[in-house]
């Protein structure tokens, strides 16, 4: 059975008066911030489509343009932004027969200098233009 019960930590930040506590809470509380977190019900899969209809990855993402700039950075990326070849790239929501077309790009960067130790000296980026929406009539 899985339970939606997670075990919080509260680090307080800098000069705050407590020193911290744990806390048992749903997935569905608000956060300290008013958001909510994030569940899995909340992330929708987007399948890649090749011109000849081929599924050749799945990206998910709340919405289709989050899942498209996981796919742009896929891309093969070129040295600057302004140097970089847009393609097009199909994502069909899962369960459904709308795909979502997008025109994207990527390109090398180099790291910023607060970046975590595991972090590489240069990054893929990515970009994406929303084209439209088609509707298929069979997947």
């Amino acid at each position: 059975m899985v339970s939606d019960t997670i075990w919080y930590i509260n680090v307080p930040h800098e000069g705050a008066r407590i020193w911290g506590y744990i806390y048992m809470g749903s997935c569905n509380e608000l956060t300290r911030s008013g958001k909510t977190m994030a569940r899995n019900e909340d992330k929708r899969n987007f399948a890649l489509r090749t011109s000849d209809g081929d599924e050749t990855s799945v990206f998910s993402g709340g919405t289709p343009r989050q899942a498209a700039l996981k796919a742009a950075r896929r891309l093969d990326p070129a040295d600057s932004e302004d140097d970089a070849d847009e393609q097009e790239l199909r994502l069909r929501e899962k369960g459904t027969r709308k795909v979502h077309i997008y025109e994207g790009w990527a390109w090398v960067e180099e790291a910023p200098d607060d970046k975590p130790d595991w972090m590489p000296g240069d990054i893929t980026k990515g970009n994406v233009s929303k084209q439209g929406v088609e509707h298929l009539d069979e997947i």
